[in-house]
């Protein structure tokens, strides 16, 4: 019935029918107000060529708020997401451009809070037993302190832009256990702290939906391109540059965390 409904329509009103759908699906993604907020995995903390202007934020065009800006043109994007932003850098100094126009929000947030950063430096200097004590810290932390300001942020997000859609994105996972490093943590410790990511994952997941806000998981995306995978996007540990480890590259950001937003989308 569809399929003869169609063939009586006349082709030139059929191809008008689509430019004119295309045209609106282009006007509506050109009208779209974004924001990017979050820490050093929106900022683009390892994917280098920093933009100047940002300071230690480290904000770049090589991080996935930037690639899909660049791709779609929306009709404004603000930017202010900052390398080592806990929850409440975000509430206190990067919700300025939301409003009730803004459409779209995306944020990373909470690693810092969980104290990710120290995690990794005991990990990496300490022993075994250490560093999985460490771990286990940070996710009772991640339990008991780390949803009510995640809570925090989320309601302010709502507050200042109520119109808007909210994707939270997640963490990968670090390590590929029985990969091809042949030194380094021990596959305890790399499975630790896999299941530290994964912990921190479930809970922001957890939040977001209560908010009515979009998950985007970047595991699956990374997977295959952990640390010890031998086609990693993820920084290891750099002795010579310290604030990058463990930090997506510019393969990450465009290859990982773009496809993953967009596909939140």
């Amino acid at each position: 019935m569809r399929l003869s409904r169609a063939a009586a329509f006349p082709t030139s009103l059929l191809l008008g029918a689509v430019l004119t759908l295309t045209g609106a699906g282009a006007a509506q993604s050109a009208a779209l107000d974004y924001v990017a907020l979050g820490d050093s995995y929106s900022s683009g903390v390892g994917a280098g060529a920093y933009d100047s202007s940002s300071g230690n934020c480290k904000r770049t065009p090589r991080a996935y708020p930037a690639l899909w800006a660049a791709a779609n043109s929306p009709s404004s994007f603000a930017f202010t997401a900052c390398s080592g932003a806990r929850t409440n850098d975000v509430t206190a100094g990067q919700l300025g451009p939301l409003s009730s126009a803004t459409d779209l929000v995306s944020i990373s947030v909470g690693g810092n809070d969980a104290g990710f950063a120290d995690v990794m430096t005991t990990c990496v200097m300490q022993s075994e037993a250490t560093c999985i004590a460490r771990v286990n810290e940070a996710k009772r932390y991640v339990d008991t302190t780390l949803p009510g300001r995640l809570d925090s942020v989320y309601s302010a997000i709502r507050t200042k832009a109520p119109s808007a859609r909210v994707v939270v994105l997640g963490y990968p996972r670090f390590y590929k256990i029985g990969g091809s490093c042949l030194a380094g943590l021990t596959e305890n410790e790399r499975r630790a702290i896999n299941g530290g990511a994964d912990h921190l994952n479930a809970a922001t997941a957890k939040r977001a939906a209560d908010h009515g806000y979009t998950f985007a998981d970047v595991t699956p995306a990374f997977t295959g391109h952990e640390i010890c995978s031998g086609a990693s996007w993820l920084h290891s540990v750099n002795w010579l540059n310290i604030g990058e480890s463990y930090h997506p590259t510019a393969a990450g950001q465009s290859g990982g965390y773009l496809p993953t937003f967009r596909a939140a989308l």
